[in-house]
């Protein structure tokens, strides 16, 4: 057979046809050796010399052993402990990580260099596994939060490609249409990521210096990326109902034409709903794709091209299928699928220009279509639902018409028992691998459709080999240690991002209600016969109140009382109030003229502008007073608690009076970076931390607790203020309801102008992580808090 870059580097529609060629021997192959039985004959052979290592024979001693039952893989931490406390860990490591490197990295585990790297692999997740289990039982995993993630890309030195690679993840969730699964779009993408990350690795030396390891990891962090986006944007896009028949062919165009050219042509006439979904979605990718093309060399662009032609044009051919139609042959359910599943992983590979590697290609071309199928099985009832056509459902929907049908479930053991002895050699630990992952699949679905649901769709796929499937059906009843880590961590990565898809949705719900009700209790009434100084104030201090202002610190302070601490909420509406007086008090002094000397706040005037500086400043210090008075009217609490709240908002004020003094003087000068942080916190931070500690003091909680709220309040502040310094540099001025460009007009040192703009997101990053660590400290889980620091620095206003 020719190797598959060879084909490729063919006229893109001529590489096509040979690819196809190559695909149908294949299956050709696949389907006498089914009609021959040997498959079967030589499986019947493995499985057995396989079970001895999976059925435990039943000991008495058993029943008298104390051992720890079982955990549910949904408990991750306390999973990887019950597996080291049974032994059974690295033995779980060991085929997991032997998987990843025959599925995803296309290595023959019988290679001594492979063999070495896999060994490597274990000891390095065996350590981090058992350390995270100890210390973070209760949390999501490190490589599920951004804390985590940005700790491993300091230790790498990728900060800058992750800040993007974030950006760009959070703007693709956002642009996910109704219609289309959000999980399970981002999964793929962090998925392809991580695939082309590893395949990065395996490529470099272990001699590599520090600086390339980390340019080799930045860049293919960025062709992950540039790749995966073709998942959620491409493939599931057109397999969903969102756009139209008309537009599926326009868009489906488009794409060809770029494979075929290596140019994006323009978007052109496009209109209808989708339209604003569409340039969204032309324009990133028109930048993924320039990207992947400016980093191939000149040798393998076209081999990346020609792939790249295969897998779409095998996806496009399978995506047209409809289920009512009764007269696809064999060759037309099959081969796209052998096709695309096998193009996918060598794409994976040829974006990072990776040279040739023996074997690499026939290993990878012979292993994707093991993989589709026992995905295309594991999704067979949803697939049904869609009325999608698969090998599966089609033979489902036509087997008793057509005995001329391909069993999908037969050529699926075909196909292992082609792998174990064509391609790996009858080695055995390709055996044990392949065997362990089947009866996996077996098992999971079993367990995902129930018994009879199980054995209604065995007796449909597997009742031409009884004999044999009553060996598989033991093993799916009996056999143990079959799961595996990836799978785990599936189970897992949906979870979490389901879970913080409806944590972020109630983050953002809690903030626009919490938002309204303080709204609603802001604003000064006017008692009758009033003096028209003490008017001219108060309509001056609501002005400035009924700006578009986002609450932050007094919802925060709501949350943390109300949610987190049980207070009445009636009974806090006065420190509420007290919060955000004093706040607002803050913006006018800042605005004046001797100060920032701004002319637009919140989307409106500043107030110095509407009336005077004089007005300005004397409504400050109205509204100060006013936050006083609220402190003091918190009549529902201890005496002694109010009283000492007062005194540390007091200090607290001071230390707010002592930051703006600093930016003052700060103006025309360089700072440290120490210097910046001391100003940043005594302007900014100082606030943060008075809205975590004044409901915990009315809380009456432990010093412990209130010093981690402090590190919390002092690294979030940091954090938000560099991110205002960030918006003052590239935000949108409508968005923002201020001018940008302020900080350079005013010649104030900031963290931009300090650090540039990258540096200053490397280090609100560095500062958002320490937050996090700090957070967690505190003994419970604070789901708000999590999310209003990841709103710190995402925000765009």
């Amino acid at each position: 057979m020719h190797p598959i870059n060879e084909i490729v580097n063919e006229h893109p529609h001529t590489g096509y046809q040979l690819a196809e060629h190559k695909a149908a021997r294949y299956l050709s192959s696949l389907h006498n050796q089914m009609k021959s039985k040997s498959s079967v004959t030589a499986l019947m052979a493995d499985i057995r010399e396989w079970k001895k290592k999976h059925i435990r024979r039943f000991s008495v001693l058993s029943l008298w052993s104390p051992g720890k039952k079982k955990p549910d893989t949904q408990d991750y931490y306390r999973y990887i402990q019950w597996l080291n406390y049974t032994g059974k860990l690295d033995d779980y490591l060991d085929r997991s990580v032997s998987y990843i490197y025959m599925r995803d990295l296309g290595k023959a585990p019988d290679s001594p260099d492979t063999q070495n790297r896999i060994k490597r692999t274990i000891a390095d997740l065996h350590r981090h596994l058992l350390k995270s289990a100890r210390s973070g039982a209760g949390e999501e995993p490190d490589f599920m939060n951004l804390a985590g993630v940005y700790r491993w890309a300091q230790k790498e030195g990728v900060e800058a490609a992750v800040i993007w690679v974030i950006a760009k993840l959070r703007s693709v969730a956002a642009h996910i249409p109704e219609g289309m699964n959000a999980e399970h779009a981002q999964r793929k993408l962090i998925k392809i990521i991580v695939g082309v990350i590893l395949h990065a690795i395996e490529e470099m030396d272990d001699n590599v210096i520090p600086e390339e390891r980390s340019r080799t990891l930045d860049e293919a962090i960025r062709l992950g990326y540039s790749y995966g986006l073709t998942y959620p944007f491409v493939d599931d896009l057109l397999d969903s109902q969102i756009l139209t028949v008309p537009e599926k062919e326009q868009y489906s165009e488009l794409i060809r034409s770029a494979l075929l050219t290596g140019v994006v042509p323009v978007l052109g006439d496009w209109s209808g709903a989708n339209m604003e979904l569409i340039k969204y979605i032309h324009s990133e990718l028109s930048e993924a794709f320039e990207y992947i093309k400016q980093q191939q060399r000149p040798e393998t662009q076209h081999s990346f091209f020609g792939q790249s032609y295969v897998f779409f044009q095998a996806q496009d051919f399978d995506r047209v299928k409809v289920l009512t139609r009764g007269d696809y042959t064999n060759e037309d359910l099959y081969i796209p699928v052998i096709l695309k599943s096998s193009s996918s992983r060598l794409i994976a590979r040829s974006v990072i220009s990776a040279p040739a590697d023996e074997g690499f290609e026939e290993r990878t071309f012979f292993f994707g279509l093991y993989n589709q199928l026992a995905d295309d099985f594991a999704d067979m009832a949803q697939d049904m639902s869609d009325e999608a056509v698969t090998p599966y459902t089609y033979y489902l929907r036509y087997h008793k018409q057509r005995p001329d049908l391909i069993n999908p479930y037969e050529l699926y053991w075909a196909v292992i028992s082609n792998l174990i002895h064509s391609v790996y050699h009858s080695d055995a630990k390709a055996r044990e691998v392949i065997l362990d992952r089947a009866i996996n699949g077996l098992k999971r679905y079993k367990e995902r459709a129930g018994t009879d649901k199980y054995n209604e769709t065995m007796g449909i796929f597997a009742a031409g080999h009884p004999v044999f499937n009553g060996l598989i059906q033991i093993m799916v009843r009996k056999a143990d240690d079959v799961d595996f880590f990836d799978k785990l961590l599936r189970d897992q990565m949906i979870e979490h991002l389901k879970k913080d898809a409806r944590e972020q949705k109630e983050f953002f719900a809690t903030f626009k209600s919490v938002r309204s009700l303080i709204n609603d209790e802001l604003l000064f009434t006017k008692p009758q016969e009033l003096p028209a100084m003490k008017e001219q104030l108060i309509d001056a201090a609501n002005y400035s109140l009924e700006g578009d202002g986002k609450r932050v610190r007094p919802i925060l302070t709501w949350v943390m009382g109300v949610k987190e601490y049980g207070l009445d909420p009636a009974a806090i509406i006065p420190l509420l109030r007290s919060l955000e007086y004093m706040h607002t008090a803050s913006l006018i002094f800042d605005d004046l003229p001797s100060q920032d000397n701004a002319s637009t706040r919140r989307g409106r005037m500043t107030l110095h502008e509407l009336h005077s500086s004089a007005v300005a400043e004397l409504t400050g210090l109205y509204l100060i007073q006013k936050a006083i008075g609220e402190q003091a009217s918190l009549n529902r609490f201890k005496a002694e608690t109010v009283l000492a709240l007062i005194r540390y908002s007091a200090r607290k004020a001071e230390d707010m009076c002592m930051g703006q003094a600093m930016d003052l003087d700060a103006k025309g000068k360089i700072l440290t970076l120490e210097q910046l942080n001391n100003v940043c916190f005594y302007k900014t931070g100082v606030a943060f931390e008075a809205c975590l500690v004044m409901p915990a003091m009315l809380a009456e909680v432990s010093n412990a607790e209130i010093g981690a709220l402090k590190r919390i309040a002092y690294h979030m502040g940091i954090a938000f203020q560099i991110k205002d310094d960030l918006l003052d540099v590239e935000g949108d001025k409508d968005v923002l309801g201020k001018p940008v460009g302020n900080d350079a007009v005013n010649n104030n040192s900031n963290f931009v102008s300090i650090l540039g703009q990258e540096g200053a997101s490397k280090e609100m990053w560095d500062h958002y992580c320490k937050a996090t660590e700090a957070l967690r400290e505190i003994p419970r889980n604070i789901t708000f808090l999590k999310h209003l620091m990841n709103y710190v620095v995402n925000r765009e206003r």
